[in-house]
């Protein structure tokens, strides 16, 4: 029988008070209080698993505190223990668990706070303490039985709260006209003022009640904050003797952040009052990684529609920071236990270790580092001196912020990220004292980051940080295509790119690539950018890799294939990305990370295959003896020659003589969907009945001018022809018609036959003299695979090019037996879409709705196109790797 609610938040009441005062060991009371806190909803504490043994990903054997299948993992630390720490293995045991196992939640707990995670939305909500667990009870009611929803707000939710608070403060400044670097400074510092509040830098609620003692108008507060300012910026021994009492609250900072005299900045009451609601959020849960980002785009009328979008999330920080160096530093740490003086010397090379993010933005690269950092040498000095109470402790932790450096295009960006880092400290500094029975506050500031307001394409990097001492180049460099970028950008991308062939179609996050290289040579240093895509696919491949790998001498050390970008927020960035490891150093164990998979390679290339590395470069002819492939025709006619569906019978109607001329016009969106689309062909027609269809000479006479307006020369020559299309490519007999572009969603782009009566755009590529068998080659997955693998995007959807995919494709070296049992496949594939005559290709392709007998004889097709290349590959990447294998080969013979 289910408890009701009732019974549930009264028993989590005496939950928390049984579990007020303990000590909050791990090894000693975490099974108790795991079956405590199953009680609270009548769960059954032996229907769940007590240190359930799961094999990790790198094959080693762990231990999940608690697991009752299907409904919840518990983590447990001891009190004051990193529940970061705890989130990160507890969702690396959910990730190695039986599909029937896998839990909708995920709640880690050090015996004073808890946080919950929703493994299905991947939502993590903000922590909250023991003693408020019957206000977030509900969150855990599927244990009861109850609807687990939870409306509870996720971290990035908190953080966009807390944002859109500052934004109303910022609209009533800028509105009275305090605009400009003095409006970001002075947010900067009440930003400062509100979290130290809130986190103990001040007396708790010592700023909220300084204000409150302003006039209710506000029309002192102006220069009571300015006089609060300039307290912060003056050490205690400059202080007067006659400073006023509730002054004497707020400590000295230093570090820069009150040091200009700004203008003043004049409120009134309204104003105030949005200053005090300010303080009735609790800062102290925001996240200095996250929050960065959001104020800056407060800054943005346009960005904060989709505040936050276009963060780098913690996840993806993650995903990059940790095959880079962080998993390393952790099994070295797990390795120097055995002796205090390998602790010791591990403590000071991480303390040693220098990172450079030079794109840094708000700094959450360098915020999130610091912090893995500062919690791996928690761990550290809890090993060393094992709960001692400690008066030094503030000595003892060696990872400073002074090892981060950054370079930032955009002023605002680099104060945030300098005060970021320096919250980050303060919550850091809190964790470690409070685990060793301290109150560590670290002020005045003593150390800050080395963040550089400059353009990182045309500072040296050498003159932010020597690369003699760099150990670390991470960050995400800016996501602008190449026919995007400004002229100034353009100009940056190729004076990076000096002397390299092709650089101008390159987008203009390879210049970082680049640059990161170039610093590499002849050190130790190892890099990581998260991209789009784009650096991975395409022709951009070889004019990007090649150069970096042959003239500085770097290799690939993992990679994250294409993911989808997503940091949680509302208005999430569409973003295809992928996250490149590089570094000219010799490293063993290169890792290939495919969604959830992990394949130990021995070569990366730049397609982020195992695999040789080669560059699928452009050839006008193909490298095997098969038909040409070029585009289809285009018009440059200004839509002249273009009759639209809507338009056709009209156009008959008034003009019937012209129907003889009017043929189907197929771009690949027509294709694809079924579409009716027409136009004028009527390249050689006779002058007698051209002028006989005055409809038809009008658009012929938009077509002469609209060329004629043309700026290039070539369009302007084809204004003497304006009945033809001005390039003509049509095919005199049935050919193959490959759309260019196609949806990333479809295992196998719709390709197919098409009667020469039918015009095809240069939306397509057309192949004439190509019979059942080339098209049952184009149409099997070894194809698609290949095509996948080395075509560019348009966004995510694949943009197929007859000179990089067609040209390039390794065929197989067929017996006739072979090529008819392919031809009679193929047809099985192309009566399957027959019996579907109402339906577009896009609906027979989608994969939520592709046909049984189409998906059954493209999977025959398949097996038979493996069969001719002698293998039966299991997985896509291995296919992939045989055929650029295939592909060397073929360049050597050509």
């Amino acid at each position: 029988m289910m408890l009701s609610w009732e019974d549930i938040e009264t028993n989590a009441v005496d939950f928390a008070a049984k579990w007020k005062n303990s000590a909050g060991n791990e090894k000693q009371q975490a099974q108790t209080f795991e079956k405590d806190l199953m009680g609270i909803f009548g769960v059954d504490w032996h229907d769940g698993l007590h240190e359930h043994p799961v094999i990790n990903s790198e094959g080693r054997q762990n231990y999940i505190d608690y697991l009752l299948p299907g409904k919840i993992l518990i983590e447990m630390k001891s009190k004051g223990e990193s529940l970061i720490r705890a989130y990160n293995q507890g969702y690396d045991y959910v990730k190695c668990l039986k599909p029937d196992e896998y839990p909708e939640l995920l709640l880690v707990s050090d015996f004073e706070w808890i946080q919950v995670t929703n493994l299905k939305t991947m939502q993590t909500f903000k922590q909250y303490k023991l003693k408020d667990l019957k206000k977030h009870v509900r969150m855990l009611g599927g244990l009861a039985g109850y609807d687990s929803a939870v409306t509870f707000k996720t971290d990035i939710e908190v953080n966009t709260d807390a944002s859109y608070k500052m934004a109303k403060l910022h609209d009533a400044l800028k509105a009275n006209g305090y605009t400009g670097k003095n409006l970001e400074v002075y947010l900067v510092r009440l930003l400062f003022c509100l979290f130290g509040e809130d986190t103990g830098i001040f007396e708790q609620k010592a700023f909220e009640h300084y204000l409150q003692h302003s006039r209710e108008d506000g029309s002192d507060l102006s220069g009571r904050l300015t006089d609060l300012f300039n307290t912060l910026n003056t050490p205690d021994n400059q202080r007067m003797t006659n400073l006023p009492e509730e002054l004497k609250k707020f400590r000295y900072i230093n570090g820069g952040i009150f040091a200009d005299n700004l203008p003043s900045a004049y409120f009134d009451g309204k104003m105030r009052q949005i200053m005090l609601d300010c303080c009735d959020f609790d800062w102290g849960y925001i996240s200095p990684a996250i929050f960065g980002s959001m104020f800056q785009g407060v800054m943005d009328d346009f960005e904060r529609r989709a505040l936050g979008a276009h963060y780098t999330s913690e996840e993806n920080i993650l995903k990059l920071i940790k095959p880079l160096f962080l998993d390393a530093l952790w099994d070295e740490f797990e390795r120097s236990k055995r002796t205090r003086e390998e602790l010791e010397s591990f403590h000071d090379k991480i303390a040693g270790l220098t990172f450079l993010d030079p794109a840094c933005g708000c700094g959450n690269f360098l915020i999130i580092t610091y912090r893995e950092l500062r919690l791996l040498e928690f761990e550290l000095l809890k090993m060393i001196y094992d709960n001692k109470q400690l008066t030094l402790i503030n000595l003892l932790c060696k990872v400073s912020v002074e090892q981060f450096y950054g370079i930032e295009y955009e002023e605002f960006p680099c104060q945030i990220a300098q005060v970021g880092l320096l919250l980050m400290k303060h919550q850091m500094d809190k964790q470690v004292s409070h685990y060793f029975g301290l109150n560590m506050i670290d002020f005045p500031i003593k150390e800050t980051a080395h963040i550089v307001h400059g353009n990182a394409l045309t500072l040296d990097w050498e003159d932010v940080v020597s690369k003699d001492v760099l150990d670390y180049i991470v960050g995400n460099p800016p996501f602008v295509g190449a026919a995007l970028m400004s002229k100034e950008q353009k100009n940056q991308l190729l004076l990076t790119f000096e002397g390299i062939k092709n650089a101008g179609v390159l987008d203009y996050v390879t210049a970082w690539y680049y640059k990161a290289a170039q610093m590499m040579v002849r050190t130790l240093i190892r890099g990581a950018f998260v991209s789009t895509n784009s650096i991975a696919q395409g022709e951009q491949v070889s004019y990007i890799w090649k150069p970096i790998m042959e003239n500085f001498n770097v290799h690939i050390d993992f990679a994250y294939r294409t993911f989808k970008w997503n940091n949680e927020a509302k208005g999430n960035a569409a973003v295809h990305c992928v996250i490149i490891g590089f570094s000219g150093v010799f490293n063993p164990h290169l890792i290939i990370f495919d969604g959830d998979e992990t394949e130990q390679a021995d070569n990366i290339n730049p397609y982020l295959v195992n695999a040789p590395t080669v560059f699928v470069e452009s050839h006008s002819k193909a490298l095997c003896d098969v038909p040409t492939i070029y585009k289809g025709s285009i018009p440059v006619d200004g839509g002249n020659l273009i009759i639209e569906a809507k338009d056709y019978n009209d156009f008959i109607k008034k003009e019937p003589n012209s129907k003889e001329y009017i043929k189907p016009l197929l771009g690949s969106k027509e294709f694809i969907n079924k579409l009716e689309r027409w136009c004028l062909w009527i390249p050689n027609i006779e002058p007698s009945k051209l002028k006989k269809m005055p409809r038809v000479m009008q658009r012929v006479e938009a077509v002469r001018n609209f060329r004629l307006a043309s700026k290039k020369k070539a369009t302007q020559k084809y204004a003497d022809y304006p009945t033809r299309f001005m390039e003509i490519r049509q095919p005199m007999a049935e050919y193959i018609l490959i759309p260019r572009v196609s949806s990333e969603r479809r295992k196998y782009i719709p390709i197919g036959f098409v009667s020469p009566d039918i015009i095809s755009s240069d939306g397509n590529m057309v192949i004439p003299n190509a019979n059942l068998y080339h098209f049952g080659i184009l149409t099997s997955n070894v194809h698609n695979a290949w095509m996948r693998t080395v075509a560019g995007r348009l966004k995510s959807d694949y943009r197929y090019s007859g000179n990089i995919v067609y040209n390039n494709f390794p065929w197989p070296e067929t017996t006739p037996d072979q090529q008819a049992r392919i031809e009679t496949a193929a047809k099985l594939v192309l009566d399957a879409r027959s019996n579907y005559p109402d339906s577009s290709l896009a609906d027979l392709y989608d994969p939520l709705s592709m046909p049984p007998d189409l998906l059954k004889a493209h999977k025959k097709l398949d097996t038979e196109v493996c069969k001719a290349y002698g293998t039966i590959w299991k997985k896509e990447e291995d296919c992939v790797a045989d055929l650029m294998k295939m592909y060397v080969n073929l360049t050597k013979n050509n």
